[in-house]
């Protein structure tokens, strides 16, 4: 069953008093631009406007939603050679349409996320709906690992693998249940640092548990599992949720990702927008709308511009000014808006040496497909599950993981594949099923694992490196996904005779699609503790902030990373209106003596840049 995202009644908000603000001649322009109409830049403008802001919102792609949109994959004249109508499906020759979603699809942090509830889009529209369980991992010795909203189910599962894994997950969840609140409001919610929300956590666990907790949030999955469980269940669920980033099992913090997002799902499950994915983009665009935002599609950004060393608005790509009397709020990647929109004489070389160092997460490569009937799983259990992982054990993931980080194609990827219609029954005709899956592999791959060095056939000329690595081309993308259905076959056998239609999502694709999604990179750079909090994008304070007064970066670039939840833009909204009160001035000379602090003074040369990457 379907329930709605916002929880309880939001708090009471005044109306939104800008367009007669406007209209009795306030100025030119606006009091914000927001460059991108991804989650986080319709947060931002959201957020503004209740404030009373005049927002303008601008979004390169003719739609909105950044890597929040969903699309139509039809499958035209399909008739008995497809092997449908003999069943409980289609007539034969029915022309089908299927709901995929084209990049983030399972929504675990939006249904949790303190900003998101807040913004109460079930009033606008916004419906969840659930698969029957959450999660499912499959082995090849016929275990699988489950994650249901029912605790007693996933405990159950868990127990096949070890009997005491029943009660060691039910205290994973017991301590879920003590910092949820504070935790999801210091990740999600506030500007670092979370002074207040961080208080509320060390009371909820007492300085002698706060410790351990700060233990627990740098370890390995793989050590927190060995230490915590006696059998492999819970350690494939955790480990594969932090798989959903760029952590290896061995990765320092990977075991609070992976607990976070598998307690997510225990608590809230991963749960779809009705319809799909766009459609949460819809809530957020009515929402906008109806507070008197503007949202301008086909309006690409070329610069933000600068007067006397603040911005003040951004010249768009057919060469006009939209002024901003206050904020520039920008949900584009660390490296596109500090490379291509502000000009380098106004941004500190230090901050231009660091952004040499950014690292971005793993490549992604992702087909969707029309199904003629639910996928055929050896195992009934896995039909269940919205969202499957198939990696193996530990083990396995520990090598692929090893395979990515020396620039192979895993030879046996981690596939993440989503059975949509299993979630939400109006994303195909009944009896059919509009699935996808994908697997990470390395930004500039050298070759593929385990085949004597194959490597991939990309060439200097396509890529711009003259040591020949790059990213796939055609052919590539043929290998490619034989090797994911390959991969899919060996746990459901007759996979590929369901295949009525497939639309592949390769890594240069992804990235033409959403300019944020720098080489099919999902999460705005890399999930890895070097690039987290005061690290994120580069050094400095962890905040939405920028050195140009009045910009602010809202992406998955900043502080808190990846995901749909709307922490980046929420925390540059709250920002900027904070610079516009009136302690304004005072936080601006603070801000400026930090900023002068951590890049007035040289790069060391001991120091080296990493390699260079386009934005």
């Amino acid at each position: 069953m379907g329930t709605e995202g916002a929880a309880g009644a939001p708090a009471a908000r005044r109306p939104w008093p800008g367009r007669s603000r406007r209209a009795a001649g306030a100025g030119a322009g606006s009091d914000a631009v927001v460059i991108g109409a991804g989650v986080n830049g319709l947060v931002a403008a959201n957020l503004l406007a209740d404030a009373g802001w005049d927002v303008v919102v601008c979004e390169a792609q003719a739609e909105p939603g950044g890597a929040c949109r969903s699309s139509r994959l039809t499958a035209p004249g399909i008739g008995s050679d497809a092997g449908i109508g003999s069943g409980a499906g289609p007539s034969p020759g029915t022309d089908l349409s299927f709901t995929t979603d084209l990049f983030s699809a399972f929504h675990p942090f939006a249904a949790a996320s303190p900003v998101l509830r807040g913004l109460a889009l079930g009033e606008h529209g916004l419906r969840w709906r659930h698969a029957p369980t959450v999660l499912a991992h499959p082995l090849p010795d016929g275990r699988c690992a489950q994650l249901s909203t029912d605790l007693e189910e996933t405990c159950a599962s868990l127990a096949d693998f070890a009997p005491a894994d029943a009660d060691a997950w039910q205290e994973q969840v017991a301590l879920w249940r003590q910092v949820r609140a504070p935790l999801l409001d210091a990740l999600l919610a506030t500007p670092f640092p979370p002074v207040r929300a961080g208080a509320r956590l060390l009371r909820a666990l007492g300085a002698a548990d706060a410790l351990r907790f700060a233990r627990f949030g740098v370890l390995p999955v793989r050590r927190f599992a060995a230490e915590e469980f006696a059998g492999d269940g819970a350690g494939l669920l955790l480990a594969g949720c932090a798989l959903h980033t760029d952590l290896a099992p061995e990765a320092a913090g990977s075991a609070l990702i992976g607990w976070l997002l598998a307690m997510l799902g225990q608590d809230v499950g991963f749960p779809v927008p009705e319809g799909g994915a766009g459609n949460l983009t819809a809530a957020l665009v009515r929402r906008l709308r109806a507070r008197g935002g503007e949202l301008r599609t086909g309006t690409p950004v070329a610069a933000v511009t600068v007067r006397a060393g603040r911005a003040d608005g951004v010249r768009l790509a057919d060469g006009s000014a939209l002024p901003a009397r206050h904020a520039v709020i920008a949900d584009v990647d660390a490296v596109s808006l500090y490379r291509r929109l502000v000009a380098p004489e106004h941004l500190p070389p230090r901050l231009l040496a660091d952004l040499d160092r950014f690292h971005w997460d793993s490549a992604t490569f992702k087909v969707n497909w029309a199904l003629a009937g639910p996928i055929p799983w050896s195992d009934p259990r896995v039909a269940r599950a919205g969202t499957v992982h198939l990696g193996g054990t530990m083990d396995d993931l520990t090598v692929l993981a090893s395979e990515l980080a020396r620039d192979l194609v895993p030879a046996q990827p981690f596939v993440v594949l989503g059975q949509m219609t299993t979630a939400d029954p109006s994303r195909s005709p009944a009896g059919t099923e509009s699935a996808w899956a994908y697997f990470h592999l390395p930004q500039r791959p050298r070759g593929h694992a385990g085949t004597a060095g194959a490597r991939l056939r990309a060439t200097a000329a396509v890529t711009g490196r003259p040591d020949g690595h790059g990213r796939p081309d055609e052919h590539d993308v043929a290998v490619l996904l034989e090797r994911l259905e390959r991969r899919i076959e060996a746990y459901a056998p007759g996979f590929t005779a369901l295949v009525l239609g497939r639309d592949v999502q390769s890594p240069a694709r992804l990235e033409s699609m959403d300019r944020v999604l720098h080489g099919g990179a999902l999460g705005g750079g890399t999930a890895a503790l070097h690039q987290q909090l005061v690290f994120r994008p580069v050094p400095g304070l962890g905040r939405p902030e920028t050195p140009v007064p009045g910009l602010y970066l809202a992406s998955m670039s900043a502080h808190p990373g990846g995901g749909v939840h709307g922490g980046p833009g929420a925390m540059a909204a709250r920002v900027a209106l904070g610079a516009a009160g009136p302690t304004g001035a005072a936080r601006r000379r603070a801000l400026a003596a930090t900023h002068r602090m951590l890049y007035s003074t040289p790069a060391r040369s001991s120091m080296p840049a990493g390699p260079a990457e386009p934005g």
